[in-house]
């Protein structure tokens, strides 16, 4: 059984310890040790790390035995006397999202009546799933209320109880753990069951931060960020706003507006641009048929075309199938390129074995129907699989 020395005092991050066991787990070397500061992932919060004996710690997990296990870098030796570090940075990061989120949980049952189901604690966000759907203007409000006992500095305190006791006690969700529990106890605002790494104060939290909901699974999946997660998007979304005011000229309250004009002017100038490939593919079609190839029943088209997307390459191809006795294999001058292949009513060819095989020696995927076929992503020179088409139309 390894001694947790973070359930007393989360802001311990130097400790000395004795290595009681080395094992090899997923391939790595881990140690054992007789006591530790280090966090292993749990609950929905993930491992410190930091250093023991010199050498890097980056994964701290349970063990089904009691004690803990600290993924290293390098072995260390059994019955060694050592001295660890946690990182700090990363250790109250976790702080004040864990606490945060009892905070935040704890607020949504007192205003709206909802209860957590799941949390965790993600590298850049945290999510709390609850099993009902919950308006943009309750989580407001929970997130207020949250924030107001962040503000008011209130102690958060642990303390460890029998079960019994705890069965007495008005906890936020009950646990299904047995025999002793450690209980985290927000004065006035929530007591729950929890192993995790808390601020002594709520104030420590700094701010609580709902960043985005989603329905999910029936509820809501909502995304937080507390403390200095919040500062971290502030400035970046400073940054973001005031590159888009520079480059579009308008006040940060404008930005809706600005954007949604410049989507309709992209959507009409897309129009635009189709119905000129349109018309213009008419004529590029008359003159790719006068420069067609003889080949085997048909006259065939086989070339590379620049310029044009995918849906102005579809209808060079169908222009080119309007007249008779014509097929045409279109490739596009991107990179992997583009392909497309149709036929006239009455050339017995079918487009879509054609793409089949050059996808099949080139790579790349894409399908259509006899009279017309497309697909992208082949991996080869243009001329390769240009030369390939030939073979396959039959061209002399």
């Amino acid at each position: 059984m390894t001694t947790r020395l973070y359930y007393t005092d989360a802001y311990l991050t130097t400790f000395t310890a004795r290595v009681t066991d080395v094992l090899t787990l997923r391939d790595r070397d881990a140690v054992v040790l007789d006591r530790t500061a280090f966090y292993p992932t749990s609950g929905g919060q993930p491992f410190d790390t930091g250093s023991v004996g010199g050498v890097r710690v980056d994964d701290v997990m349970d063990l089904d035995d009691g004690r803990i296990a600290h993924f290293v870098s390098a072995s260390l030796a059994p019955g060694s006397d050592v001295s660890g570090v946690v990182d700090w940075s990363r250790r109250f990061d976790h702080m004040q999202q864990h606490t945060g989120q009892h905070v935040l949980s704890a607020s949504f049952v007192r205003v709206i009546g909802a209860r957590t189901e799941s949390f965790h604690l993600g590298s850049d966000i945290s999510t709390i799933d609850f099993a009902t759907t919950l308006s943009a203007e309750q989580i407001a409000n929970a997130e207020e209320d949250a924030n107001r006992v962040v503000w008011e500095d209130r102690p958060v305190r642990v303390r460890f109880v029998s079960e019994a006791d705890a069965a007495a006690l008005p906890l936020r969700k009950e646990s299904a753990r047995e025999g002793e529990l450690r209980l985290v106890d927000i004065e006035g605002a929530d007591l729950s069951a929890c192993g995790g790494t808390h601020v002594t104060s709520t104030g420590a939290i700094g701010i609580i931060a709902v960043t985005g909901f989603e329905r999910f699974k029936g509820g809501t999946r909502l995304e937080f960020v507390c403390g200095m997660r919040v500062l971290r998007r502030v400035r970046q979304q400073r940054d973001i706003v005031g590159a888009a005011v520079r480059h579009l000229s308008v006040l940060p309250s404008e930005l809706p507006g600005a954007i949604q004009r410049l989507q309709d002017d992209l959507k009409a100038h897309r129009q635009t641009a189709r119905a000129l490939q349109q018309r213009l593919a008419q004529f590029e079609a008359e003159a790719c048929v006068a420069r067609s190839s003889p080949a085997e029943g048909l006259r065939a088209v086989v070339d590379r075309v620049d310029g044009w997307d995918a849906q102005g390459l579809k209808a060079l191809a169908t222009e080119i199938a309007a007249h008779a006795g014509h097929a045409a294999v279109l490739v596009s001058g991107d990179t992997p390129p583009l392909v497309v292949i149709s036929r006239a009513a009455d050339v017995r060819l079918d487009a879509n074995a054609v793409l089949q095989a050059l996808t099949t020696q080139f790579g790349g995927k894409g399908g259509g129907r006899p009279e017309l076929a497309q697909g992208g992503g082949l991996a080869a020179p243009h001329a390769e699989i240009l030369e390939k088409a030939r073979t396959l139309l039959g061209v002399s």
